[in-house]
């Protein structure tokens, strides 16, 4: 059973320029229990996806379940979802604890049963000791943790998420990210999360739902999108950094990558295509493979990221630790044939039939 459905949603937006559709003809279904990501650029319709779901928007056409409850026309009160928006919108004169009651009050439960989803809840986040702060006593991570707890204490057994953590530093939104998907699984919530950040939806989801310019372009687990992309925006949009993209030409003997000599890649029918090999699947080597030159070299601690020109064209090589390389240098560049992807002319991902026999490629 599918604890969310989204049958052909669409939502068009009436602008005095004419009409955009913010979302179009959108399908998916996520099963109980999970924690899914609406992933994708600003403006590709992730936001309003989720306000959908949630019935703060009215869908233009198609059909949203919850539960395989038939929830298109129902208000947002009458959907048993719980939601946690970008900005924490605490209420600034109450306390922590007061924070997390207030829609359990405005429901009108008991007080006995307030007082044991707030120990319960205030348990769960940590929260305890700060249950009679303001919300301007809280660093970011606190105030993010009362807003998730807010939802929480609704008992829902769907939550939605629109981009909780854009508002926190680095060190904290990797922290919350943890705590985010501990609470999940402990809980056994279906969570929907929406973000623009790949990270993100890569160490967290079940499964990826990647949008552009309002329709899916690929929906599957974070191992589908990275290991076998659906098209070329995917294949740049999932990984840091992102996957080389490599013109062809054709030579004698088949395809190699424009600008170079050799060695052969492919077959000389894929050459209107592009080969794509991610940067932490590469290798560097000497006097073997494709010849390169150094344009830079980035330390990162654990790893170097050395940007290259190959040709014409510009590539990332991700290598273990540091390098004994710098600006100007030549080296060359190699790959096993598995690491190979290939798209063709419009962008599609297609089968490559790889040249294992060349010597020069394997690492």
């Amino acid at each position: 059973m599918s604890a969310i459905a989204a049958e052909r949603v669409s939502k068009v937006w009436t602008t005095g320029e004419g009409s955009v559709r913010a979302v179009d003809d959108v399908s998916f279904a996520f099963d109980a229990g999970t924690l899914n990501v609406l992933l994708g650029p600003s403006g590709c319709g992730k936001s309003t996806t989720l306000r959908l779901i949630a019935g703060l928007e009215a869908a233009d056409a198609g059909r949203i379940s919850i539960a395989n409850r038939d929830v298109t026309g129902l208000p947002p009160a009458a959907r048993s979802i719980a939601m946690v928006f970008q900005s924490y919108a605490l209420f600034p004169h109450l306390s922590v604890a007061e924070n997390i009651l207030f829609g359990l009050r405005v429901r009108r439960v008991s007080r006995a049963e307030c007082d044991l989803r707030l120990r319960r809840v205030a348990d769960l986040l940590g929260l305890g000791a700060l249950l009679a702060r303001k919300p301007s006593q809280l660093s970011g991570g606190q105030q993010q943790r009362v807003a998730l707890g807010r939802a929480i204490i609704a008992e829902a057994p769907v939550c939605l998420m629109d981009e909780p953590l854009s508002n926190l530093d680095a060190q904290l939104r990797a922290e919350m990210r943890l705590e985010i998907r501990a609470l999940q699984r402990k809980l056994g919530i279906t969570m929907v999360y929406v973000t623009h950040d790949q990270v993100e939806a890569m160490s967290m989801a079940d499964r990826v739902v990647l949008m552009c310019a309002g329709r899916i372009e690929q929906d599957g687990t974070p191992v589908d999108l990275y290991e076998d992309p659906a098209n070329t925006f995917i294949a740049r949009f999932i990984g840091t950094p992102p996957m080389n993209l490599l013109h062809l030409e054709v030579t004698g003997d088949g395809a190699v990558i424009a600008g170079t000599q050799g060695p052969v890649v492919t077959e000389a029918s894929r050459a209107t295509g592009q080969l794509g090999i991610r940067p932490e699947h590469m290798t560097l080597a000497f006097e073997s493979g494709v010849r390169a030159g150094v344009e830079s070299v980035e330390y990162l601690g654990g790893d170097s990221l050395v940007s290259c020109r190959v040709g014409t064209q510009a590539v990332a090589v991700r290598v273990p630790g540091s390098v004994g390389l710098a600006a100007g240098d030549a080296t060359w560049i190699r790959w096993v044939p598995g690491a190979q992807h290939y798209f063709d002319a419009d962008g599609l991902r297609a089968p490559l039939a790889t040249r294992a026999s060349s010597p020069t490629l394997l690492a």
